[in-house]
């Protein structure tokens, strides 16, 4: 019985295994440049068949595997506080948290039935699809980049609400019915893919830094960083550019109360200069975008917070202990109440700073277009990046935003409609 019961076990963790690597295809398949929208919607759909089959042990072991495959790269950051020995400890509270909540929700579908009384498959069936429909709200630690129809979004099938129940629809009734052509279904949630790549505007320069973590708090090394910035600002004019974009904290100072001010003021008499840097009011710091343009400066300050990176969303007295122990008694930063709008060459922009791009609080009103600035340093080398600017591809097309990315240590680029110009 025991070897049975042991069989049984391995069996079920292979199978959440196997499930959490198909959904996790797409993100590494773009990564090394493979992705295809015939194989990622193969991917898609068989991930989400496979799982509805499964009971909560399976699920279990999918959770916790797609919260490494997906976000194993968060423990990269402790390397740069001299913590390596709790990136195991990171990665299992990652890889718990995810196999909870989706055992919950598998038992959730099973007890249901069982206290209604209920026999057959049609009612669990349904109620896991709901689970998987409503995962895209429910966010450990407030952290919001687990959405499973995001396997979708280089695919043939759609990323939007409506289509993602579609899918799941279809699938239930092809399990129910034991018939695969109820599949079929999932033409109403097709969407077309661009023959050929989008060109983005020429009068706009993103740059693309390569400064390092460690290299960027380094004051010994600012003068030269601050040099090749202002290089690139100088290059943008001898282009013709009208805006020049750099990515998030180029500036790791108060820009504010910084000589370098009054020599960005400068530059901007002949190009409009969108930055990263710190921010302080005398009594909060703050992680701003500094706006040169129409010969004025404005800021805006960032409104959703990195969680535990910038912002610990623990009661305060676990925050102030975590904060004791991880981050030397740094205080959190300090987030902005409202979303920022600004205006450059009669273009109104919508402000994201890096993280907060991907929540959906930044884009209520469904903005046209986004500045988005980043430092991807922390988690380099890593599929961060890669996960990123697909969460950026899924809203572009979500919410038809224009989305333009300043990065730090790795590619910038344009999103539109959910494609990709670099």
């Amino acid at each position: 019985m025991y070897k049975i019961s042991q069989y049984s076990s391995t069996f079920e963790l292979t199978k959440g295994f196997f499930i959490a690597l198909l959904s996790s295809c797409f993100i590494y398949l773009n990564h090394w440049g493979f992705s295809h929208p015939l194989l990622n919607t193969i991917l898609g759909i068989s991930t989400l068949y496979l799982l509805l089959q499964e009971e909560k042990k399976v699920w279990f072991f999918s959770g916790a595997f797609i919260g490494l495959f997906w976000f194993w790269w968060i423990a990269l950051s402790l390397q740069h506080y001299g913590m390596v020995w709790a990136v195991p400890i990171v990665i299992s509270i990652i890889m718990l948290s995810y196999g909870v909540l989706f055992w919950l929700l598998a038992w959730s579908s099973q007890k249901i039935p069982s206290l209604l009384q209920t026999s057959g498959i049609l009612l669990p069936l349904l109620l896991k699809a709901s689970a998987l429909f409503i995962l895209s709200y429910i966010h450990p630690f407030s952290f919001d980049w687990f959405k499973p129809e995001l396997m979708f979004v280089e695919s043939y099938l759609g990323i939007e609400k409506w289509q993602y129940a579609i899918i799941l629809g279809a699938i239930v009734l092809s399990i129910w019915k034991r018939q695969l052509l109820y599949l079929l279904l999932m033409l109403f949630a097709y969407q077309s893919i661009p023959s050929a790549p989008f060109i983005s505007e020429d009068h706009i320069r993103l740059v693309t830094t390569h400064t390092a973590v460690n290299d960027k708090w380094n004051e010994t090394l600012h003068a030269a960083q601050f040099e090749n910035l202002f290089k690139q600002i100088d290059q943008a004019i001898e282009e013709n550019k009208t805006l020049v974009i750099l990515p998030e904290s180029v500036f790791p100072l108060f820009l504010n109360r910084s000589k370098l001010l009054d020599r960005l003021k400068e530059k901007a008499k002949h190009i409009s200069i969108v930055t990263g840097g710190l921010y302080w009011d005398g009594r909060t710091p703050r992680n701003s975008t500094y706006i040169f343009t129409d010969n004025k400066v404005s800021v805006a300050n960032k409104v959703v917070l990195v969680p535990f990176g910038e912002s610990n969303p623990l009661p305060d007295f676990l925050s102030d202990w975590i904060n004791k122990i991880f981050y030397d008694g740094a205080v959190d930063y300090v987030a902005s109440p409202n979303v920022v709008d600004y205006q450059i060459d009669g273009k109104i922009y919508r402000n994201a700073i890096c993280f907060e791009a991907t929540s959906e609080r930044l884009y209520e009103g469904e903005p046209k277009n986004m500045i988005v600035l980043s430092n991807n340093g922390w988690f380099i080398p890593s599929i961060e990046p890669t996960l990123q600017k697909l969460l950026l591809q899924y809203y572009s097309k979500k919410y038809g935003t224009t989305i333009y990315h300043s990065v730090n240590m790795s590619e910038s680029y344009v999103v539109k409609n959910g494609e990709i110009d670099q």
